[in-house]
Order: structure tokens, then sequence, then C-alpha cells
């Protein structure tokens, strides 16, 4: 079997390469405007645009898996426009090109983020209400693989709805919360009780493959033709659960809580010079009330009824994610790449 993996020189993908490689599938295309590292560098690679129609037909050549990771994502720095573009239209230009090739199977990385304010619980079927362009342009990119699979011939659509993604060599927002809390500079604002639902990328990749029938354990029943499937990591962790848990696993005694109040204060200064940069500070109002006050709790009873179990308990992954930056990650510098307003065409 020959997979293509677009977006494969990115974070979730790096995984993708592993895992795929020792379940046995050796024949890999990276499609990506980013130089692959690492294992992605084994490959076959082809530097492209998913806008570019020439550069995903070079691609497709000879593959009969598409894992659509190209995307997107990123909270900042990107226009609300550029979203569509790439999550909306990239993935018009992924279907065109699979029939064109004759390509039948794909998955389709959307995000938790389509749901938005719609009423809890978060369940596949949930109303969706997205709040971002993000989210918005995903849930659009949805639409565009349900179409096309509905156009039948044997064309089949797996879309999983991952919510936030950690671990090792991710710079986001677990990095970011174990660096601070690494400093000394950690607070907790409030009693913290809001649960914030994570995603292990282990796991994630893991349960896909799984979905697939990629792996030795197979799905207690057939996914069908277009299905979709929110992954989170559960028994689910409150904000101060998941900070005590990196303290613990850095060695370091729980973090000192503060009025959630007296936080809000605290972080007028850095509001003051993001209004005034544009830049990305790790503490804002919003960082602290998106922290500590917002609950973002999402369903996976659907993927555990599959008879899916993650290999890797939720603990566990932050541990990991913890050694690998005690081994070198805190010394690391993070890059981040923004796709360009306007498609890169070959």
């Amino acid at each position: 079997m020959r997979i293509l993996i677009t977006g494969g020189s990115g974070f979730i993908a790096s995984y993708f390469h592993r895992d795929l490689r020792e379940l046995g599938f050796s024949d890999l295309v990276n499609l990506d405007l980013v130089d692959p590292g690492g294992q992605a560098a084994e490959a076959a690679f082809v530097k492209g645009d998913i806008r570019d129609p020439g550069a995903l037909d070079r691609a497709m050549e000879g593959v009969d898996l598409v894992i659509n990771l190209a995307a997107a994502h990123h909270d900042f720095g990107i226009e609300h426009d550029t979203y569509y573009s790439v999550n909306e239209r990239g993935s018009q230009q992924v279907c065109d090109a699979m029939d064109r090739a004759g390509i039948k199977e794909v998955v389709f990385y959307s995000t938790v983020a389509t749901y938005g304010d719609a009423p809890t619980p978060h369940h596949e079927e949930a109303p969706t209400n997205p709040l971002t362009p993000y989210g918005g342009s995903k849930l659009k990119g949805e639409g565009v693989f349900r179409a096309w699979a509905d156009r039948g011939a044997g064309r089949r659509a797996l879309v999983i709805r991952p919510t936030v993604t950690f671990g090792p060599n991710n710079f986001a927002n677990m990095y970011s919360l174990i660096r601070q809390i690494d400093s000394g500079k950690y607070f907790r604002f409030g009693e913290g009780v809001n649960i914030k639902s994570l995603s292990y990328v282990e796991n994630i990749v893991d349960a896909t493959l799984f979905l697939k029938g990629l792996k030795d354990e197979k799905p207690n029943r057939e996914i069908g033709a277009f299905e979709i499937f929110n992954f989170i990591d559960k028994p689910d962790l409150t904000s101060t659960q998941i900070s005590d848990t990196v303290s613990k696993c850095l060695g370091k005694k729980p973090a000192p809580k503060v009025p959630y109040g007296l936080g809000l204060l605290m972080a007028i200064p850095f509001d003051i010079v993001i209004g005034l940069t544009g830049k990305n500070l790790p503490i804002s109002s919003a960082r602290i009330t998106k922290l500590f006050k917002t609950e973002t709790k999402f369903e996976a009873d659907k993927i555990l009824s599959t008879g899916y179990t993650p290999r890797v308990p939720l603990a566990e992954g932050i541990d990991r994610m913890v050694k690998w930056y005690q081994a070198g990650g805190r010394d690391e510098d993070a890059t981040w790449h923004l796709p360009p307003a306007e498609p890169v065409m070959s």
C-alpha cells in the first residue's frame, strides 16, 4: 500500500511516519511546503501546496490512501480568508486530485473547534457552531469530504476531530505550560476546576490507524463510507489536575494559587503590549480566562465503542512530554510554519 501524508513534515505527521513504518508500511509520500526531518525524510517528498493541482497530481501517483493533515491551524498570524483557502478549498483540490488518480480512501483531520459554543454534550451528532475561522473552515472542509464520499463508487472518508493535541516535539499549549511551571513563574488563578479535554499525539495516531484497519486489532464494526470521530483521551482532567501533573513530573511542588480577579489585573500590562504590537505573549487576560474559567469538554464514547483502547494513559503522556522537555526540548526554538495567503503553484 502506498500512502500519501499531506502536511507530512509536521508534528502529528512525524508519528504517522514512525507508526506506519513499524506496521510495515514503508511506501510513504510526503506533500508539504516544509522540508522534512527525522523519519519523514525517509518518505518520498513532493514539495508543494495542497491548493496546487500539479503538486497534488505528482504526489498521488500510485497512492492508495491519503492522510490529509495539511492545514491552516495556528490561532495567530493567519488571515481569515487563508483558513478557508487551505482548509476548505484545499480540501476540494485534494478530492479532485484523488478522483483524477482513482484514489478512494482518505483521512481528514478536522477539529473539535467545529462545535464552538453549541450546547453540551459535544458528541459527534451534536450541533456545530464554530466561533473561529479555524473551526468554521474545518467544518467546511468536512462538508467537502462528505460530498465527495456521498458520490459513492467506493469512496470512503474518515474524519477525526481532535481536541488540543500534545506530545514530544510539540511547542504549542502544553509546551508553554511546562516551560512556565519549570520557570517557577506559573500561578494557578482561582480554583481551576474547569475541564480541559486533551489528546496525546501517540494515541490519536494509533486510533486513526486502528479505525482504518491498518493494525492487527480491528474495529468491532465496519466504519461507514463517511464517519466522524472525536478524539479525546479519557478520563478528562481539570486545569488544576493538568498543572499539578506537570509539576509532579518536573519534580516540583504544585503551583501557588492566586485569586482569579488578581490574575486579570496582573495581565493588564501584557494586554496593552499585545494590543500595541500584536505579539503572541504567553500571558494575557484572554489566556487566563481560557485556561482557568473556560471549560472545553468533549465526548469520546463513539470511538471507544469501536473497541479502541488508548495505549498511553493521559498522565503518562504528560510525563513523556516532560521527559522530552527535560532531555533537550527546553533548549529548542519553536518554528511556526504558517501557510501563505496565496497558493504556491509549481
